[in-house]
């Protein structure tokens, strides 16, 4: 089975070899070729070259005139499997309530936890597939998806189930994270190192056990997880063979970003409150910083040093962080802009956020992210445009014309007479 799309506009990220991710300056450098082709065979990519040189058939034939074309995006951060939306909790917010407060009143994330324990687990996989089938619809080929609306031994096990189930019924890749240590369930409420020891002597032990997930994290933060708790929930998770990350810095200078270098994570997520400190902890320390933009514009929290970050040397990625509670969209075309925008990282800059360096930070950069020979054909056909530095300007657009998952077209939303 081969598929050619051809009279490509701009074709974005090809790179032979491909990098594991792009850094400092480097992120303002996007490699483009121009009024090109792309071969795919066997679901994977094949060939890329100038129109002069462009095979005459394959199996079937794409017209991409006038259209970007790139890898499909990359979300390393989200909770989309979750039982219900949390609108009153917004409503609330609007009326002057803090996020804390929402937390403290039982809201936030135990909110959810409640909910969720008590849904069935196939009602919770269907309605959970409602939103992977809309972020695939936006142009997400790869997704990482959280556990953390349990918290408890049945219920994350639950959760993970679902995610197992998605990644074997859906054609987007998926990478599973244990994330246990999202809050202290109100059973354990004053006596977080209760919790922590349920979570190393008897969750994690089941989830390896069962294959179940990828990664752990855990949200290391003011009136959330300390530092040492932190420290112990990664210790025992690496004995175990799941790769850290760490959800670090969005209400404080918690010394997330510190606990997360030193235990290796993959990436360490929100970074909202970041100075000179974490940005010194984060030279050379392979982990990734990545950016909430959704969350940041949701709740009204400060900005993370994107610049800053970037100046200095570090990659970042971006992600949705999709959940019910701070970010409840998937749109990664959105969280591009929002980064742009908000950030002022340019165009060349979060379209690597977006793929390359979002498939490094959920350990995906040797399949995805580029348009390399080799790699799974996961891409964007994009509405036509002027150029790629449209994708984030127009943020309020359905720029994403067609999607491709494992070289089969998945979407086509161009209308036909």
């Amino acid at each position: 089975m081969s598929l050619l799309i051809r009279n490509i506009k701009e074709l974005l990220q090809v790179q032979e070899p491909a990098p594991r991710y792009i850094a400092g300056a480097g992120m303002k450098q996007l490699p483009v070729l121009r009024n090109s082709y792309l071969m795919i065979t066997d679901g994977l990519i094949r060939e890329f070259g100038s129109m002069d040189r462009c095979p005459e058939s394959a199996s079937e034939i794409i017209d991409a005139g006038g259209s970007v074309v790139m890898p499909s995006f990359c979300d390393p951060h989200t909770h989309l499997v979750y039982a219900a939306g949390r609108e009153q909790e917004f409503a609330d917010r609007l009326q002057g309530l803090s996020y804390e407060e929402i937390a403290q009143r039982g809201g936030g994330i135990i909110n959810s936890a409640m909910r969720l324990r008590r849904m069935p687990e196939e009602e919770l996989y269907e309605n959970s597939m409602l939103r992977i089938r809309e972020i695939i619809y936006q142009g997400t080929g790869a997704v990482e998806i959280k556990s953390g609306y349990g918290l408890n031994l049945d219920s994350e096990l639950k959760m993970l189930r679902v995610i197992r189930r998605i990644r074997e019924s859906s054609p987007i890749t998926v990478r599973a994270t244990f994330l246990g240590a999202h809050a202290v369930p109100p059973e354990f409420r004053g006596n977080q190192d209760g919790y922590v020891d349920l979570i190393v002597k008897t969750m994690l032990p089941k989830v390896a056990a069962e294959g179940l997930a990828d990664f752990v994290d855990v949200f290391c933060d003011r009136g959330f997880f300390t530092p040492n708790s932190t420290s112990r929930i990664l210790e025992a998770s690496s004995r175990l063979g799941l790769v850290p990350k760490v959800h670090a810095n969005e209400l404080d200078f918690s010394g997330g970003v510190q606990v997360a270098v030193r235990h290796k994570a993959l990436s360490v997520d929100h970074l909202e409150r970041s100075g000179p400190d974490e940005i010194e902890a984060l030279q050379d320390s392979g982990t990734m910083p990545t950016l909430l933009p959704g969350a940041s514009l949701f709740l009204g929290l400060p900005l993370p040093p994107a610049r800053e970050m970037i100046e200095a040397g570090l990659p970042v990625a971006i992600a949705s962080d999709f959940n019910p509670g701070s970010s409840p969209t998937g749109n990664m075309m959105l969280m591009m802009a929002l980064a742009s925008i908000r950030m002022s990282l340019l165009p060349e800059e979060v379209i690597h956020a977006a793929t390359i360096n979002a498939a490094y930070a959920m350990g995906v950069e040797d399949i995805l992210g580029t348009i390399t020979p080799g790699k799974k054909a996961n891409l964007i056909i994009t509405r036509p445009v002027s150029g790629y530095t449209f994708l984030p300007y127009a943020f309020g657009s359905d720029l994403v014309d067609q999607v491709v998952l494992n070289g089969k077209r998945v979407i086509n939303k161009t209308p036909t007479l």
